[in-house]
Formats: structure tokens, sequence, C-alpha cells
């Protein structure tokens, strides 16, 4: 991993190796920014405040190994990332303003990608990570992990159960507390279809009754304008003296045959002459049988404007013209069937949710009987962890109860309050010695105690939910003597079977490790490449001396920073 201005450290490489890697340094050195630096890799949250003082921009850079066809190396592939000879390659930048860009495989990534990948790669695990496990929710998804398909199989079903009651009360709800605004609806739309019913309007009529209104009510007009045409174009048979458009046609036609034959372009107009002749006539027909249909009967012309003001009233209320008040009236149909229908869907969705209730209750008392045995399991296994941490006469149970709810879900014969989760409520509980009452964990366990219990917490979740690698940042808070020998050997332990970082103080815990780094700073108060070394031979003999008396060339500091690695590596 490259960290380059971030916090106190400029620019430095921090290698990781399989198994126990121990990260040590004078207070402030910059071992936390080694943590801070991997949770911006695992998509945590950017802060400008992380950028070191007079910098553009913080950016870190990780090569982490992942197992070909891994969960993580498939969600990688699928954002498109590539692998790099079996390895991830992950890069987030901060800004000095506090933007943030990730990078993985290659490609730009959403920072979301990251936090999805790192529920299958790293376990972190620090202070402020205790506190989050000191929560009950966390606690209950804590012990559903642990309990793993037990768990998982019959909370899928209850999910889905609870998710179809939701659904269905929320419906019925709806139904129920709006029944009287569906009643006036209702009662709007009736009236309206049965107006629409009553007038039986044709579609396209109202354009069609505009047209002849406006005919009938000029009746007298058209006529005579008609008649004029008429006579204009075929003459009036009782003027004799009178010269009509048709006659004069006629006579000017019969002069141009006369001598069409000796020119071809008079011939031609002559033909022209003919066709105006037979247009003549009859546009003078229509004219004719026009004025002979005309209606002018004023009762007509009532029962038009009857009927239009019929329907007016419709295309007031319902649509701009007949045809949109049609549509209006087959919508508002269908919408009075579902209104109707709305008394049948109640019946329904209730019987629906009582069923869904019923199976509720199942469900949830299935749930919590395999959280009751797994939490028995899991008490044990950790209990038996602390003893392993110097808390030999520790004990720790698991409290799982259900709050009552008269509106609630039947759970072992009582109705119980319950939610997406199930009907528990679940509490990690801790009795230090014999005698003394289990307590949350919370206000049972000193610092170094409450230290060991998350330790023994996170040890037991690596048997049944193994992840690569695990980092715990300054677990060891509050112990010392003894009990930080025994953290330091069952993080030893841990690590055999996966990867342990741990930022620590502690050089009971230091030991331990399969590899130590040192965070030093230079003078100018800043981590540069040479500030992060590891510790071999003579050297971690001096950084252990170091954390032991605060005096590296101290004879007695020494022997005893010795006298640990010489324990540590016996225990190997």
């Amino acid at each position: 991993m490259r960290i380059r201005s971030l916090g106190v450290i400029d620019d430095a490489v921090v290698e990781l190796s399989p198994g126990f890697t121990a990260v040590t340094g004078e207070t402030g050195a910059g071992k936390t920014m080694v943590v801070t630096s991997l949770g911006l890799l695992l998509g945590g949250r950017a802060d400008a405040a992380l950028v070191r003082l007079g910098a553009k921009s913080a950016v870190v850079e990780g090569r982490i190994s992942v197992p070909a066809g891994s969960p993580a190396a498939v969600r990688a592939q699928e954002a498109g990332a590539e692998l790099d000879e079996g390895a991830l390659l992950i890069s987030r930048t901060v800004s000095a303003e506090g933007r943030s860009r990730a990078f993985l495989g290659g490609r730009s990534v959403p920072v979301g990608l990251l936090a999805e990948l790192a529920d299958d790669l790293v376990a972190v695990h620090g202070q402020t990570d205790q506190q989050g496990l000191l929560r009950p929710a966390r606690q209950r998804q804590a012990l559903d992990r642990y309990a793993g398909d037990a768990v998982s199989g019959p909370h899928a079903k209850y999910a889905a159960a609870y998710r179809r009651l939701r659904d269905v009360v929320t419906e019925l709800d709806e139904l129920t507390t709006r029944a009287r605004e569906r009643a006036q609806e209702a009662d709007l739309l009736r009236f309206g279809l049965d107006e629409v019913a009553g007038v039986e309007p044709l579609p396209g009529e109202d354009a069609e009754l505009s047209a002849e209104a406006e005919r009938l009510g000029h009746a007298e007009a058209l006529a005579s304008a008609a008649s004029l045409a008429h006579s204009a174009l075929a003459g009036d048979p009782e003027d004799q003296e009178g010269v009509d458009a048709t006659t004069l046609v006629a006579g000017a036609g019969r002069t141009l045959d006369a001598v069409r034959s000796h020119d071809p372009a008079l011939a031609a107009l002559a033909e022209r002459m003919g066709e105006i002749g037979i247009l003549l006539s009859d546009v003078a027909g229509e004219l004719a049988g026009y004025a002979d249909n005309l209606d002018a009967d004023p009762l007509r012309l009532a029962v038009v404007e009857e009927r239009r003001a019929d329907l007016t009233q419709l295309t007031r209320k319902y649509g701009v013209d007949i045809t949109a008040v049609l549509a209006w009236a087959e919508e508002g149909a269908v919408r009075l069937s579902e209104l109707e229908g709305d008394d049948d869907r109640i019946g329904e969705l209730t019987t629906e949710r009582d069923a869904l209730r019923a199976e509720l209750s199942g469900l949830a008392q299935a749930l919590t009987d395999v959280r009751t045995e797994a939490s028995m399991r899991f008490a044990a296994a950790v209990t038996a962890e602390l003893a392993s941490l110097a808390m030999p006469h520790a004990r720790v149970s698991i409290d799982i109860r259900q709050a009552d709810d008269p509106e609630g879900v039947e759970v072992g014969g009582r109705l119980v309050a319950y939610g997406p989760t199930g009907a528990d409520e679940i509490e990690l509980l801790l009795a230090p010695h014999p005698g003394a009452q289990p307590r949350p964990i919370a206000k049972g366990a000193s610092g170094g105690e409450l230290s060991r219990v998350m330790l023994a917490v996170e040890v037991v979740f690596a048997g049944s939910d193994p992840v690569p690698t695990y980092l715990f940042d300054e677990v060891d808070a509050g112990v010392g003597g003894k009990a930080a020998v025994e953290v330091g050997r069952r993080l030893a332990r841990l690590a055999k079977s996966a990867q342990v970082v741990v930022v620590t103080h502690l050089p009971q815990v230091a030991a331990f490790a399969d590899r130590q780094l040192l965070v030093e700073k230079t003078n100018d108060g800043s981590v540069t490449r040479s500030g992060v070394t590891v510790l071999e031979g003579e050297d971690r003999v001096r950084e252990l001396s170091r954390m032991l008396a605060g005096q590296e060339d101290s004879e007695t500091a020494r022997a005893h920073a010795e006298e640990l690695l010489a324990t540590a590596r016996g225990d190997g």
C-alpha cells in the first residue's frame, strides 16, 4: 500500500506480509494513518481534513490479492476491473476540497463498490467498531452472521412475508380510511355516466350538427345565392331576352369549331371551350339540385339547436368535444368498476392480512428458535475465547427477548412487536466474575475487558465467517500485563488461518507478530518512504525495549524484550 499526502504521511509504502503484522511507533507518528488509508481503499468516508497541509490531494494505492472466482474477484470483474496476476489494484484520491475518486483494476468506479468489496476482503476492528458492536441491532446482525444458513433461510422467508404484509396493510388502510372519498368519487362517476348515457352522443356528432345548424340558419341566403348563380349560368326560363353563361360559351364554341381546321392551335382552344361548356352545365345542374334540396325547415333547426345544447352540457363537464366525452365515459366506467369492487377487495385483503400474520408468527417463532440455539453456541465459543484471554471466570450470554404488543404477532404464546428482521431483541451480556449478574457488555465490562470481549467475538466470527484479512486498530487498549500477552498469543493463533494486521502500543502484543513495522517521523514532522521500516533482529529488540520502558538502550528493557520474543517464538 502506497500512501501520499495523508495526514502526517508525506510519501510512504507499507508492505503487509501474510500472518501477523504489528504496526508500532511513537504516539502521533502516523500509525493510525495506516488504518485510515486502508479504510479509504475499502470505501470509507473521505474527509478533506485528511489531506496533508499544502497538498492538493491525498492518494492511497493498494494491491490486494484475491483468489480467482472469489466473490470479491467476481464483483470487481462485473464492474469492468481487471485482475493483475491474481491481485486487485485499488486507488483512492481525496482532494483538498473534499472530492473523492476511486479506481479499481484500472477502471473508475463508484466509491460504494469498494465498500461492497470490503465485506469479503477485510474485517476492520477498532475502537469505533467496538462502539458499533455495543448496539443491539449490530449484535443481532452479528448473531445472525454467526448462525449462517440456519438463520438466513428462515429470515429470507420471513422478510418476503413481512414485505407482502406491509404492502397489504398499506393498501387495506388506504381503502378503509378513504372510504368516504371513494364513495363520493363513485357517486360523481355514476351521475356523469348516467348523464352521458341519457344523451347517447355519437362520435363526431357535435361537429356534424354545428355544420347543419350553420346551413339551416342561413338557408334563405344560400337558396338565393344558388338560384342567382344558376340563372347566371343556365338562364331564366321566363326571361326570353336574357343572356346566360352557358349560351355564350356554347356560341363561342361553335364559332371556333367553324374554323378549327385551319390552325391546330385554335383547334386546341376549341376543345378546351367545349370542356368549359360541359363544366358549366354540370355546375348549373348541381346548383339547381342544391336549391331544390335545401332544407329551410325552422322546426329542424330547432331540433338541431336543442340537440347541440344537450351535447354542449356534456362537453362543458367531461371533454373538449364529444370524442373526448366518450373517452372520459369509457375510463370512468372502468374506474367505477374498480371503486365498486373495493368492498370485495377489502375482504380479500383482510383475509390475506390475517393469513400473512399467522404465517409471520410461525416464521418469527422459527427465527427465535434458531437464534436461541445459535446464541448458546456463540456465547459458549466467546466464553471459551475469553478464558484464553486471561478472563477465565467471565461468562458471556445472549439475551433474546420480545416486547409485548397487542397488535403484534404471536411468538411463544404472546403477542409481540415485530419488524423486518423478526420479533427478537438481542443483547450481549457479560458476567466478568462468578456471582456477578450478567449485564450488557457496555455496562458490565471495563475498558480492557471490553477490548478482549470484542477480540473474542472477532475470533469466533473468524471460524464461522472468515475473511482473508483482519485489521485491529489498538483493540488492546486498556489491556496490560498477562492479559496483553494472552491477546498477543490469541492474535498469533488467528494469524495461522488469516492475515492479521494490528496497530498496537503494547510490546507484549507486538512480540507475537511474524513481522513488525515501525512508523517514524522525520525531523520536519512527516513520515516519508524511509519512515515505515521492517524491524528485524537488533532493531526489533530496540523498538520493543522502547515500548516497554521508553528507553531503547535500557539493559533491563532489552532483557525483557528478548524474553518476550523468546516466549512468542516458543508458542509458535
